[in-house]
C-alpha cells in the first residue's frame, strides 16, 4: 500500500521552542529567534539546534513509519568518526526500536583552532516496521547532538496529534551533560530518563558549552509555560574562564531574578556541577587534547592559586551557590538547592570515571537521571509532583 503523507506541523512536536522554516524542512530550535540573534556565536547556534529532548508524537494503528530528514553530524578534525545520531521510537511508553538517517550534512570542527565550518548534504530516510495495528501512541525521539531538519512523515494509516497527558512540564536548563554529550541514545540523556521514571513532560535547554548565565536564556525560560524549574550551572563558565566570582554571584542572582518575573511561585531549583576532577581545584580555561588513539581529552589550564583573586572552580561555584540559595530562600520558600555531588560524586568517579575527562558516559547518565528522578521529582521531595 502506499503510504500515507502527514504534514509536520507544531502539534506533532514536543520539546522545541521554535520550528523554523528551511528549503529542506522544519528545523527545531531550543532557543527562539529573538534569542539567537543577540549572540550568533557557532557554538551556541549548533548547541541549541541540536534537539535534545525534542520529539515527534502522534497516536497512529500504522504499522510503518517513516521520517525524512536532513541530519547534521559533527566532524572533529583529527578525532576518529562519530557513529550516527540515534532515533528511538517510543510505543506506549517503552522504547520499541532504533535507527539512524545516514548521510546528510555536517559541521566540521577543529577545536584547536575553534573553527566550524558547514558542509551541505541531502535527506536521508528512518524507518520502523512490523509495528502493532492497534492504536498506540507514538514517540520519535530525534539525535540529541545531531541538529535534524524535518522533512516529511509518511505511514500506513492516518496520524493524529497525540492528546494532552496531563504530565507536569519540567523546564531544565543545563551545560552539554544536560544535553546529553555521550549518552547512548535521546532517552537515556540523564534529563530523559529522570523524566520518564519521574512522569513529567521535558523541555531540555541543555546548550552544549553555552550554560554561561546568559541573559536571553533567562528570558527564554521566564517565558516558556512550566510547572517544575531547574537550572544546573557552574561547568561551562569554568571551562571558558568566563567571569569572576564577584560577577558570578551577581548574575546567579540576575538569572534567577529574571526566571522569577515569569514564574513568581513555580519550584525553582538550582543544582550545582557533578564531580569533574580537572576543575575541583584548578581553574580554566579548558584545554582539548587527544591521547594515543585519537581520543579527545580535556585538560585545566588555569593557576590554583589565582582562586584567592576570584576565578572560579567547582568547589568555589558549589560553595557560592548554596549560599545564594539559602540567602534567597528566606523570601522564596519555592527556591531549593541540589548539591551536584549526590547525583554524580568522587566516589561514583573511582567506579565510573569519564572518559574524556569531562563528560558522563551512557551508564553515568542512567545513574544520574535515576538519582535526579529519586531525591528531586518523586512525591514528597522537591517537585511534588503527586
Amino acid at each position: 500500500m502506499p503510504l500515507l503523507t502527514t504534514p509536520i506541523t507544531a502539534d506533532l512536536v514536543r520539546g522545541a521552542l521554535e520550528l523554523e522554516p528551511t528549503d529542506a524542512g522544519l528545523l527545531p530550535h531550543r532557543l527562539p529567534a529573538w534569542a539567537r540573534a543577540q549572540v550568533p556565536e557557532p557554538q551556541l547556534l549548533m548547541a541549541e539546534s541540536q534537539p535534545s529532548g525534542v520529539r515527534l508524537c502522534f497516536r497512529t494503528a500504522a504499522t510503518t513509519i517513516e521520517l525524512d530528514t536532513v541530519p547534521t553530524k559533527r566532524v572533529y578534525v583529527g578525532v576518529p568518526p562519530r557513529p550516527d545520531g540515534l532515533y528511538d521510537l517510543v510505543v506506549d511508553g517503552e522504547l520499541v526500536d532504533q535507527g539512524s538517517v545516514p548521510g546528510g550534512g555536517a559541521i566540521v570542527i577543529d577545536m584547536t583552532k575553534g573553527t566550524f565550518k558547514d558542509r551541505p548534504g541531502p535527506a536521508g530516510t528512518l524507518r520502523f516496521a512490523d509495528l502493532s495495528p492497534a492504536d498506540k501512541d507514538v514517540e520519535i525521539w530525534l539525535p540529541h547532538g545531531e541538529t535534524t531538519v524535518l522533512v516529511e512523515l509518511r505511514t500506513d494509516a492516518p496520524v493524529d496529534p497525540s492528546p494532552g497527558n496531563g504530565r507536569p512540564v519540567w523546564l531544565h536548563h543545563g551545560s552539554s551533560i544536560s544535553a546529553g554529550s555521550e549518552a547512548a541514545g535521546p532517552t537515556t540523556t540523564w534529563p530523559a530518563r529522570a523524566a520518564t521514571l519521574g512522569g513529567v513532560e521535558l523541555v531540555n535547554l541543555g546548550l552544549g558549552g553555552s550554560a554561561l548565565l546568559d541573559p536571553f536564556v533567562a528570558r527564554t525560560m521566564r517565558d516558556t509555560p512550566a510547572d517544575l524549574i531547574s537550572v544546573k550551572m557552574g561547568i561551562n563558565l569554568v571551562n571558558a574562564d568566563l567571569m569572576r566570582l564577584r560577577a558570578f554571584t551577581a548574575g546567579v542572582h540576575g538569572f534567577l531574578d529574571t526566571i522569577r518575573d515569569g514564574h513568581p511561585t513555580t519550584p525553582l531549583l538550582v543544582v550545582s556541577p557533578i564531580w569533574c576532577g580537572i576543575h575541583e581545584d584548578t581553574p580554566g580555561p579548558l584545554m582539548p587534547a587527544t591521547d594515543a588513539d585519537g581520543n579527545v581529552r580535556f585538560e585545566a589550564s588555569g593557576d590554583p592559586a589565582e582562586t584567592l583573586f576570584g576565578r572560579l572552580t567547582l568547589r568555589v561555584i558549589r560553595r557560592e551557590l548554596a549560599r545564594i540559595v539559602a540567602q534567597r530562600s528566606d523570601r522564596d520558600p519555592h527556591l531549593h538547592y541540589l548539591d551536584g555531588l549526590a547525583l554524580y560524586g568522587e566516589a561514583d568517579a573511582a567506579r565510573l570515571p569519564l572518559p574524556d575527562d569531562l563528560h558522563p558516559d551512557a551508564a553515568t547518565h542512567l545513574l544520574i537521571g535515576e538519582r535526579f528522578a529519586d531525591m528531586i521529582l518523586g512525591s514528597g521531595h522537591v517537585f511534588d509532583i503527586a
